[in-house]
């Protein structure tokens, strides 16, 4: 799997309002980070998900094809929230 980074990556996640995931790895590393700093284990996030930490594991990894809903139910329990906009600042998102 190819690796994805950005520069916002490197700031703590609890300083970013913002940040465009365009790749499951980078959500990954965003959440491990935040869970991290939160001071969660991924047995303690998979425990307050009501889900197996097996999809913690997969998550934290950037498995591109784990359930879409369990995704945003973790990133909500997080204090994470999914926002789509149009890529900068033209109507056609180019």
């Amino acid at each position: 799997m190819p690796k994805h980074s950005s520069p916002a990556h490197d700031a703590p996640a609890s300083a970013l309002l913002a940040i465009p995931i365009r790749h499951s790895d980078e959500l990954g590393k965003l959440v491990r980070q935040l869970r991290a700093e939160q001071g969660l284990l991924q047995i303690d996030l998979a425990g307050l998900a009501g889900t197996g930490n097996r999809f913690i594991v997969d998550l934290e990894r950037g498995k591109p094809t784990l359930q879409l809903q369990k995704v945003l139910d973790v990133l909500d329990l997080m204090g994470l929230e999914v926002v789509v906009r149009r890529k900068g600042g033209n109507r056609h998102g180019k």
